[in-house]
């Protein structure tokens, strides 16, 4: 039941994220912003040909075969069980649904569609995707730390 919750609320954030991809590109020309929360962030459509910061650009099979294997990676630890503490089952569903966004725009469109911009700091504009990848890793490193050992560990057996 735990698995089908969290495969459910990482499809629901793919889908947000592939929608909101569409609004932005549907109603902001590019390079164009539209105000979200004045004063902290705004919706400014931009096309990102690399990935965080920028890196990587113009590798677009490079970045679709990485993020492929991360994401095949991440969904056989679900599927054989090895992450089974709901924390880690989360990290785990936000990092593939957040890979798969941007995969899906990679091999569609060639570039990710970015759009949120913050305000009040130099940062990157970046998307949903984006934020589901960076929260399910900092999710998946409290996971690990504090309850990989505990909980989910597989137990060796040595014999005297």
């Amino acid at each position: 039941m735990l698995y089908i919750l969290f495969l459910a609320l990482g499809a629901a954030g793919l889908a947000l994220d592939q929608w909101l991809k569409a609004y932005v590109t549907a109603n902001i020309p590019l390079g164009q912003a539209q105000s979200l929360l004045p004063g902290v962030v705004e919706l400014r459509t931009v096309h990102n040909y690399g990935a965080a910061w920028s890196s990587f650009s113009g590798s677009r099979w490079l970045l679709v075969a990485v993020t492929s294997i991360i994401v095949i990676f991440v969904t056989v630890l679900l599927v054989r069980r090895v992450v089974r503490h709901p924390l880690g089952v989360a990290a785990c569903c936000m990092v593939i649904s957040g890979g798969l966004g941007n995969i899906i725009d990679r091999v569609r469109l060639g570039y990710v569609v970015d759009m949120f911009n913050l305000l009040f700091m130099n940062y990157p504009v970046f998307n949903v995707a984006d934020i589901l990848v960076v929260c399910g890793a900092v999710l998946g490193c409290i996971y690990y730390l504090w309850f990989y050992e505990r909980y989910d560990k597989a137990v060796k057996h040595h014999d005297a």
